[in-house]
């Protein structure tokens, strides 16, 4: 008799799982992974049209890990955090100043300015 596939192996043939998917493949409630999301930068649900949120194959890997040092190895959140960040190399994001981030917003866009400046000039010689 053929093994049983795994949950991962199941879920391997989807890129995209609704909120409603990962909560009962997880067993978890949905409630506890959007607190999971808000509190871990590395799961990225993104949103459909509708506004649904969807998870990519990785982000269900690592909530289904996520679950599994809480739960199973009764790490804290801090522990999880640090152990998930070693296994899946996510990189803590450290928040950037406002007025660096809009510094950077505007060189941003004088360079765009300067390329349309001269497709717009390239366009009325031909």
């Amino acid at each position: 008799m053929p093994a049983k596939p795994t949950k991962s192996e199941k879920t391997q043939d989807k890129l995209f799982y609704k909120l409603d998917e990962v909560s009962r493949i997880a067993q978890t409630d949905s409630k506890v992974i959007e607190r999971w999301e808000k509190e871990f930068p590395f799961l990225h649900a993104g949103q459909t049209g509708t506004g649904q949120k969807i998870f990519r194959q990785r982000d269900l890997d690592i909530i289904l890990r996520l679950k599994e040092l809480l739960v199973k190895d009764g790490l804290t959140l801090a522990g999880a955090k640090r152990r998930i960040e070693e296994e899946f190399g996510g990189k803590r994001v450290e928040p950037v100043h406002p007025d660096h981030l809009k510094k950077v917003l505007y060189e941003v866009r004088e360079q765009l300015q300067a390329i349309a400046s001269s497709l717009e000039k390239r366009s009325r010689k031909i």
